[in-house]
This record gives C-alpha cells, sequence and structure tokens, in this order.
C-alpha cells in the first residue's frame, strides 16, 4: 500500500490538471459547448452576437493538419484573416474573448468579471 500511494496521488493530480487544460479552451453557450476548431458560425447560432469585435490580419507560414499533427508547406506567408470577440456576460459572470483566425476558433481566454453596460 506504501509503494502504490505516491502513484494514486501523481495521477490524481494529473488527472486535475488534464480535466483543467481541457476545460480553459472552451465556453459554455446554454447547454452547448464550443472549443477549439469550431467555426465562427457555430459561435454565433450558440452565443449570439459578441459584446465587440476586433479585426486583424496576421502573417503565417501555410500549414496542413494530417493525423492530427500540424505540418508547415512552403518557404513564403499567407496573410490570415483573425476576428476576437468579446462576450459581456455581465457584472455575476466572467468575460470571455475568442480569438478567430480564417473563420475557425483558435484560442478561448476568461477574462475578468463583466459589467452592466
Amino acid at each position: 500500500m506504501r509503494k502504490t500511494f505516491p502513484f494514486l496521488v501523481a495521477g490524481l493530480v494529473l488527472g486535475i490538471l488534464l480535466a483543467a487544460s481541457a476545460q480553459a479552451d472552451s465556453m459554455r453557450c446554454g447547454n452547448r459547448l464550443v472549443s477549439d476548431g469550431d467555426p465562427r458560425s457555430m459561435v454565433l447560432e450558440l452565443c449570439g452576437e459578441p459584446t465587440e469585435v476586433q479585426t486583424r490580419s496576421i502573417l503565417r507560414r501555410p500549414q496542413v493538419r494530417l493525423n492530427g499533427r500540424l505540418y508547415f508547406s512552403g518557404d513564403g506567408f499567407e496573410e490570415l484573416p483573425v476576428e476576437i470577440w468579446t462576450y459581456n456576460l455581465g457584472p455575476y459572470q466572467l468575460m470571455r474573448r475568442i480569438k478567430f483566425v480564417d473563420g475557425l476558433i483558435e484560442q478561448i481566454e476568461t477574462l475578468g468579471h463583466g459589467f452592466n453596460q
């Protein structure tokens, strides 16, 4: 029992960390969940209009995803549209910021408490 106890504790800690990291890249909209890779149209349908939208573009090497792995292709760069949507859910909930690159969610951030508008 004494030899297995540290392994049980390590497994429990690892499980909690993995659950926390999986939850960090998702946002609940009603009873549905949006997460990395979801399209902008789905977020708009499930979560409604954002409070604020910022637009810009970035230069990135062309990428291809095969079997879950990301590969860079070519030597040049491509310009990709970026939109950052902010949801202010009121003073009793945390605000959320969603970053879309080329129309797909790349990052979801949790901000401080919202406010009355």
